[in-house]
């Protein structure tokens, strides 16, 4: 095996199908993001979401897909190159994926695509021993979805942060407080047939214990653009406590608990999930300081 994969590999447990399962997938991804940052994705586009916060903010839950936004609105921009090129450097370390894009079936600025590639064949490419891949059935397939915000909420705020694995590159991906602003967002206004996603709460977590701060501003556009307020009403850090508030008193918190519980390691750390615990840790909610 190559010996940048073996460094990439280095964190991971791989003694069990599962185990090498989840290394392969967060191997993948990383291999992802070098590919678009070569073809030049990072100038319009910003990473946010779970797997960004996975991957360069040590939040230690498994993050499925990978959520990009344009910087700027454009309704015309053209992913596919930037596919063509992660296929390219998923190629080019062994691993053989097809893009397919997802058309649009009604009107949506979320512009979604997979890279597919045959489980056992990626396997057998990252871990030499492959005995363990001998029990997955031969068409069985790694699917790893990437979405895209055409017409992104104003006011978030960008960084640039660097990897050095598999080979050096540079990404472009929204700061704490506006990848902050995006999760008390979808804590407040995500709902899939009226159940929250615990993977919402359990980040939600992780950002309070690290006494992030929230861009207000971007916070604001967000409710704005999906109704939550109304165009021009405005909002300030204890009305968006207020929301939370209300959030929290509303959510069915074993549902929660059995939605992110395949995502974590210690099962442990959802025991004091209830309306009052999450409402007791926002109080201390912060915003962020605005840029002049």
């Amino acid at each position: 095996m190559n010996t940048m994969l073996e460094a990439m590999l280095a964190p991971y447990e791989a003694s069990t199908l599962e185990h090498r399962k989840h290394a392969l997938r967060e191997v993948a991804q990383e291999i992802i993001l070098c590919g678009l940052s070569r073809a030049g994705f990072f100038g319009p586009a910003a990473f946010y979401g779970g797997t960004a916060l996975r991957i360069f903010y040590g939040l230690d839950r498994f993050s499925e897909d990978m959520d990009f936004s344009l910087r700027q609105p454009n309704d015309t921009f053209d992913l596919r190159p930037y596919l063509v090129s992660a296929k390219r450097e998923c190629e080019a370390w062994g691993f053989h994926f097809r893009i397919d894009e997802k058309r649009k079936t009604h009107d949506s600025a979320i512009r979604s695509a997979f890279l597919k590639g045959n489980t056992r064949a990626c396997l057998i490419t990252l871990f030499s021993d492959d005995g363990v891949a001998d029990a997955i059935m031969p068409g069985e397939l790694m699917r790893i979805k990437l979405e895209l915000d055409t017409d992104p909420a104003p006011h978030a705020t960008f960084e640039r942060q660097y990897r050095l694995l598999p080979s050096p590159y540079e990404v472009g991906l929204y700061d704490t407080p506006s990848l902050f602003a995006g999760k008390v967002h979808a804590v407040i206004a995500r709902a899939w047939r009226s159940r929250v996603k615990g993977r919402d709460l359990y980040d939600y977590v992780f950002y309070r214990a690290r006494k992030a701060q929230v861009n207000l501003a971007h916070l604001e556009a967000k409710l704005q653009q999906t109704g939550q307020l109304g165009n021009g009403e405005t909002l300030n850090i204890e009305g968006v406590r207020q929301l939370l508030r209300e959030r929290f008193k509303s959510i069915d918190y074993a549902q929660a608990k059995a939605d992110v519980m395949p995502f974590v390691t210690d099962p442990g750390a959802l025991d004091l999930w209830s309306a009052e615990f999450f409402c007791a840790i926002t109080e201390g909610l912060e915003e962020a300081p605005r840029l002049l």
